[in-house]
């Protein structure tokens, strides 16, 4: 062949590489059946543990990187003050319903014989006023007695039947029992008092700091001896189960996924091994391509995120990592009809 046209030749050859390497792709790129590759994350999961009430740290439990489970002891404050709340206010609770039992029974019997021996004292008082007066009457005519001793008497007479009168309502009252609103009134100082101890119990069992769900412990903020406040960060746990990776899928694209199928996984650091996972959301907003997702698609082109649940038998995947989602190509309509 002549020498000046081979390299013709070769050029040319790479030109119809390249072009058919073009068309291929993209008619990959508008095959909707074709399969797909989309870049993610694994997504941060993080709970900033903290006490509800404040006090001093007594224990700590646990050291970063310990692997905890739901409902393990993670750290304990002083117990001593709450306790002592508990049981004032379980004195507090007893002494009200104390106090709305002897409302609700009403006066003992000796109390109304008390009264009722009140009553004929006062009525006798009353007698004998007025015997003291009549007399005092009689003799006025004579100049025995003066009108002042007379106003005197009278007097006497309305103060006895005024005790009288007392002593009667007070024996009917007795009689009667306690009011209505005198009970209820004592029921609701009992309930107050009620809420007062649940109160004082809740703070009491929030003095140990427990695991929400199973996760690592990534940050340990807080020492034992520590004076922390309602809310202060004692730990921070990392959600590791299960494990969530995000990704965006184009719009063009959206069509092929759907909630609940398979997809493959795989990660840098891991390289050749691949991973299940299973679409479980799909997000119905519309969004732009996230920077931190680096894919071949324009920025600005939209995409909607969904959420892929992984398998991590081999421990290895870590919040934030990034994760390449490989979801099949979708099989020819005739082979899924055979």
């Amino acid at each position: 062949m002549n020498r000046r046209v081979m390299p013709v030749a070769a050029a040319g050859a790479l030109v119809l590489a390249a072009a058919g390497w073009y068309l291929w792709r993209a008619r990959g790129a508008d095959d909707p059946n074709a399969a797909l590759s989309l870049s993610g994350n694994v997504d941060v999961h993080q709970v900033e543990l903290a006490f509800r009430v404040t006090g001093r740290i007594s224990q700590m439990s646990v050291q970063e990187g310990d692997k905890v489970t739901a409902g393990q002891t993670l750290a304990q404050l002083d117990r001593v003050p709450f306790a002592t709340d508990v049981a004032a206010a379980r004195a507090d609770v007893a002494q009200q319903q104390a106090q709305l039992e002897k409302t609700r029974r009403g006066y003992r019997v000796e109390e109304i014989a008390q009264a009722r021996a009140t009553v004929q004292q006062r009525a006798a008082d009353l007698d004998n006023a007025r015997v003291s007066l009549q007399r005092q009457q009689q003799l006025v005519a004579a100049g025995l007695v003066t009108h002042q001793q007379i106003d005197d008497a009278e007097a006497r007479v309305r103060m006895s039947e005024a005790q009288l009168a007392g002593a009667r309502d007070q024996l009917t009252l007795e009689l009667h029992g306690s009011r209505i609103e005198d009970i209820q009134t004592q029921e609701a100082m009992l309930a107050a008092a009620e809420a007062r101890l649940e109160k004082a119990q809740t703070a009491l069992t929030d003095t140990t700091l427990l695991a929400p769900s199973a996760g690592i412990i990534s940050v340990r903020a807080r020492e034992a001896g520590a004076i922390v406040q309602a809310g202060q960060t004692v730990y921070t746990l990392t959600l590791n189960d299960p494990v969530w990776i995000r990704a965006y899928v184009p719009q063009p694209r959206l069509g092929r996924i759907k909630p609940g199928m398979a997809v493959n996984l795989s990660i840098d650091s891991m390289p050749g091994k691949h991973y299940q996972g299973t679409v479980g959301f799909i997000s119905p907003d519309a969004e732009f391509t996230p920077k931190s997702v680096q894919t071949d698609q324009v920025r600005d082109d939209l995409v909607y995120r969904i959420r892929v649940i992984a398998s991590d038998p081999d421990d290895v995947f870590r919040q934030g990592m990034p994760v390449t989602v490989r979801v099949p190509a979708a099989q020819p309509a005739l082979a899924r009809n055979r």
